[in-house]
């Protein structure tokens, strides 16, 4: 017993230095001893796990900052300039209206993703709860979808809208459920130059929203991260979003104990928000 707790000792010393990746094993017969390796070698399994998810909250947290560093830098340097250029030499009038429009813009721009980011940050918070209660999904749907009628009419988008006769009401919290519909509509209006499907039916147990639009342009990669904080396609980061509205709709539907899920299919992308009934 006493020379196998010593060789068992040996090897979590070199698993732990790591000069060997094996980890204990028992030669002597007991079930003790076996129960106690057993024990070891799941709490260094932990131990690996944890240091994985470590390193890869690091990475993310890295790039975020990058990224919102970009961002705010951006429009920061934008404001400064025009600021300068009025300044620093007459300008016309209409010089004048131009420089403080974009100014205003670029403003605009960075009071967004400041939001953005503080939304997220309070939403996932443990401190932050929802009220869960049974909520008519039918008309709430039907009134975020023509507050949108304008913005699909914009980008010329007639969408394929299909609804049930009847009322389907699931479990969630209402003003939730409309900024997870509202932050998909944008990002759909956003990217989407074609047709453009928008369902909502009722499954066995649950009640499924899905919006269908052509996506080309994405990957495999990209659906991947889609749902990724400060994610987006662009990979210049020249665009209008703060790459936070679907972060903050998962977030959400997570809060909700609903799902939000992302698929390609023949160059289509296919988000689908799952609550229980």
């Amino acid at each position: 017993m006493r020379r196998e707790l010593g060789r068992m000792t040996e090897q979590l010393r070199r698993y732990n230095e790591r000069t060997t990746g094996k980890k204990i094993d028992v030669t002597l017969f007991d079930q003790r001893l076996e129960r106690l390796a057993g024990q070891i070698n799941r709490q260094s399994d932990l131990v690996v796990d944890a240091e994985a998810r470590r390193r890869r909250t690091e990475n993310e947290l890295r790039q975020a900052i990058a990224n919102i560093s970009h961002d705010i830098r951006t429009p920061l340097t934008s404001i400064f300039g025009y600021i300068q250029l009025l300044e620093a030499e007459p300008v016309t009038p209409e010089e004048k209206h131009e420089y403080l429009t974009i100014v205003k813009n670029r403003t605009r721009r960075l009071q967004a993703l400041l939001n953005d980011f503080f939304e997220l940050s309070l939403i996932e918070s443990s401190d932050y709860q929802l009220k869960t209660e049974r909520i008519g999904m039918t008309v709430l749907l039907s009134d975020i979808l023509v507050g949108f009628y304008d913005q699909f009419n914009e980008r010329d988008i007639t969408p394929d809208i299909r609804m049930p006769e009847g009322e389907v009401a699931v479990y969630a919290d209402e003003s939730a459920v409309r900024r997870v519909v509202e932050n998909l509509l944008t990002n759909t209006i956003k990217h989407a130059s074609g047709h453009v499907k928008i369902r909502f039916q009722q499954q066995p147990e649950i009640a499924e929203f899905t919006i269908i639009n052509d996506a080309k342009e994405l990957s495999d990669i990209d659906v991947r991260l889609l749902f990724d904080r400060f994610y987006t396609v662009d990979r210049t980061r020249s665009g209008q979003g703060s790459g936070l509205g679907l972060s903050i709709a998962k977030s959400l539907m997570d809060k909700m104990n609903g799902t939000l899920t992302a698929e390609l299919h023949g160059g289509n992308l296919k988000m689908t928000c799952r609550w229980k009934l």
